[in-house]
């Protein structure tokens, strides 16, 4: 990989950590927004896919890649640290040990659902995206972005949802979350397209970038 003075990757590249984070925690909580009902890290999750769009459409698949994998140790650190803490004993007198773990307890679980979801899906989406833009020479991002949001979300929730949450909640339960978490993240990508048109428009022109995989090692555990 060429080694380029980007101005902006290392920015888009810690908001998008921050948003995973950030979502694996407020996961943890199962609440009713309008007519959905879904887990608290769905206010925030579908963020990680429009960042994942821009960063394979500007920087490539390949730079993606590497924001994927930092990503994911990350998140794999936080949730080390919090199984370490919760199970360490409190102190004496520090009454809130049950609170603590009733609700960080756990996200062990579920940073582990979110770590195997977040990687396939986001793999799938950053792939399905950079094949697109090469079948359709660059024209029509929405279509892109959509499509491969549709296949992203869905093997990510799929996946989330039941090693999170399976044979803790109800079935019924399970396809409510499920249904409600699919339709409101990917109607937060199709909603928020214009902001992601302009968003790739500002990269390409002030990054002086538009990097086409034509070329690209797409194993997503190649180090090239």
């Amino acid at each position: 990989m060429d080694r380029k003075n980007f101005k902006y990757f290392d920015v888009i590249m810690a908001v998008f950590v921050a948003v995973l984070l950030i979502s694996n925690i407020a996961s943890t909580k199962i609440l009713v927004f309008w007519k959905f009902t879904f887990d608290g890290g769905t206010l925030l999750f579908p963020l990680s896919y429009i960042f994942g769009d821009i960063l394979t459409e500007v920087y490539g698949y390949k730079r993606s890649r590497k924001v994927i994998w930092t990503g994911f140790f990350c998140a794999g650190l936080m949730s080390l640290v919090l199984f370490v803490v919760n199970i360490l004993p409190p102190a004496s007198d520090w009454p809130y040990q049950e609170a603590f773990n009733n609700i960080l307890g756990l996200a062990p679980r579920i940073v582990l659902a979110s770590l195997i979801a977040y990687f396939a899906g986001e793999f799938s989406n950053s792939y399905i995206l950079a094949k697109i833009k090469i079948w359709m020479a660059g024209k029509k991002l929405w279509i892109r972005t959509i499509l491969s949001t549709l296949v992203g979300e869905l093997v990510d929730t799929s996946f989330f949802i039941l090693i999170a949450f399976y044979g803790t909640l109800p079935n019924e339960l399970l396809l409510t979350i499920f249904v409600s978490n699919y339709v409101f993240k990917c109607g937060v990508e199709i909603l928020f397209t214009p902001i992601t048109y302009r968003a790739v428009n500002f990269l390409k022109k002030n990054e002086n970038e538009d990097f086409y995989d034509y070329d690209t090692n797409f194993n997503p555990f190649s180090l090239k």
